[in-house]
């Protein structure tokens, strides 16, 4: 049996299913509550009922108190509705909203997904979560005061582990780490989340991507995001890279374009290589945003989102402009590479 959730004071509502606590729904369909741990230890998820009832299980989880309760509190990442709920909670609708923590983890898995590309899984304490908005970003502490900054490549509600894509670089100091060294188990320190890099999902307007090499990996992030909450309008990716190698996820493309025929496309571009394809798709020869303006001659209709090497951005941030795109309307990641990467 399902059960309706009116939050206050926005009035916003949504369902919860069967067994399902109310930040688990909260966060498939889209509204951004806080929370930490999400295992009932920290009680950053806690709120009030305002109506209905919540069963928190059989022993009462340590991140909210008997009194709490008794005062109408509730810790939504453990609370199953009873019946139709009002609730009263803080909604996140930007990155200022969000705790940027300092949090120790392990390396859960290495997973080469090109030549010079890595999946880095990270593995946070079993008491905590990093909450964070698709497209964002943490650091990678260093030894020595140096950090590396990598962007999230999975969305919020799939948040087990966190997934960085990792450019080789060559006599990098992390970079040739994590390719040359570093094992599963590995200790790491990272700052997150940060960054203003996110969608922008209060505008009705269809949505380009853009990225190049590695900024696919925020660029995904976003799309799953999206993907997770029902695509509702077109949403057009475009991937540059040398060669079809670099296209270096083809099984994710190939299911998102699959799942969503009607709201979904995939366009790789090659520049050095060109091809027929890659990874399945008819490809386009030359750069990312040529093959962007070559299909959307016009983009003042469309919001852009944008992440890879300083060079691409800036170059198609001046063509989408002069292609009548308003500044306010293009969101883009430039990835700086730090000295020494």
């Amino acid at each position: 049996m399902a059960f309706d959730v009116t939050i206050q004071p926005s009035g916003h509502q949504f369902e919860v299913e069967d067994d399902e606590t109310v930040l688990e729904a909260g966060l498939r369909q889209g509204f951004a509550f806080p929370y930490g741990c999400r295992n009932g230890a920290c009680g950053s998820c806690k709120g009030r009922v305002l109506s209905g009832e919540v069963d928190h299980g059989p022993k009462l989880p340590p991140g909210i108190t008997e009194a709490e309760l008794a005062d109408g509190l509730a810790l939504f990442c453990q609370a199953v509705p009873v019946d139709d709920l009002e609730i009263e909670v803080r909604e996140i609708g930007a990155a200022r909203d969000i705790e940027v923590k300092t949090l120790p983890c392990r390396v859960a898995a290495l997973n080469r997904l090109a030549d010079d590309v890595m999946e880095l899984r990270i593995q946070l304490p079993a008491r905590e979560r990093l909450q964070f908005l698709a497209g964002q970003y943490l650091d990678v502490l260093l030894k020595g005061g140096e950090r590396r900054s990598y962007s999230l490549a999975n969305a919020p509600h799939d948040d087990e582990q966190l997934i960085l894509h990792v450019k080789y670089v060559e006599g990098g100091r992390f970079s040739a780490h994590v390719f040359e060294e570093m094992q599963p188990k590995a200790l790491l320190r990272i700052e997150g989340p940060l960054g203003q890099f996110f969608v922008d999902e209060e505008s009705p307007r269809p949505r380009l991507f853009v990225g190049g090499g590695t900024g696919f990996g925020p660029l995904k992030g976003m799309l799953d995001h999206l993907a997770n909450e029902g695509l509702d309008r077109r949403h057009h990716l475009f991937w540059g890279a040398r060669e079809a190698a670099g296209i270096y996820a083809p099984e994710w493309l190939q299911a998102m374009a699959a799942a969503e025929p009607d709201h979904f496309r995939f366009t790789p571009v090659l520049s050095d290589h060109p091809q027929d394809e890659a990874a399945g798709f008819a490809a386009r020869a030359g750069l990312p945003h040529e093959a962007v303006l070559a299909e959307y001659p016009d983009l003042s209709g469309f919001d852009v989102y944008m992440a890879g090497p300083p060079p691409m951005v800036h170059a198609a941030r001046e063509a989408f402009r002069a292609a009548g795109l308003p500044p306010e309307q293009l969101y883009y990641d430039s990835f700086e590479p730090a000295g020494g990467s």
